[in-house]
């Protein structure tokens, strides 16, 4: 067994095809990631990967959609979304494929 902190990886992801990684696959991709209120990401796409966002605490905003404790999401490939943290918000991400390289962001 293994011990790591979540603080060691590059924004949260801990599997996927990139480094650092506890498992390296491009099959998927997950992340714990955590948010300040106002932090934001600018509005884009996978061509390839389909992602699944859960709201673990706190609450979001994703396309004008407004997220909160337990809400989930799918976002798949072609579909644009942005994000906003309304508070502070931790979120689970599931990506897959693990496709690198596939984030195009909206014009």
């Amino acid at each position: 067994m293994d011990k790591y902190n979540i603080d060691n990886f590059v924004r949260g992801w801990f599997v996927g095809g990139f480094e650092p990684t506890l498992y390296k696959t491009t099959d998927v991709e997950v992340a714990v990631q955590h948010f300040k209120k106002g932090d934001k990401e600018r509005s884009h796409c996978h061509r390839i990967a389909t992602e699944i966002t859960m709201v673990v605490s706190g609450k979001a905003s994703m396309k004008g959609m407004i997220l909160k404790s337990g809400d989930i999401i799918r976002i798949n490939p072609g579909e644009f979304t942005d994000f906003e943290a309304l508070e502070d918000t931790i979120t689970t991400v599931v990506k897959l494929p693990g496709a690198l390289n596939d984030k195009y962001m909206e014009k």
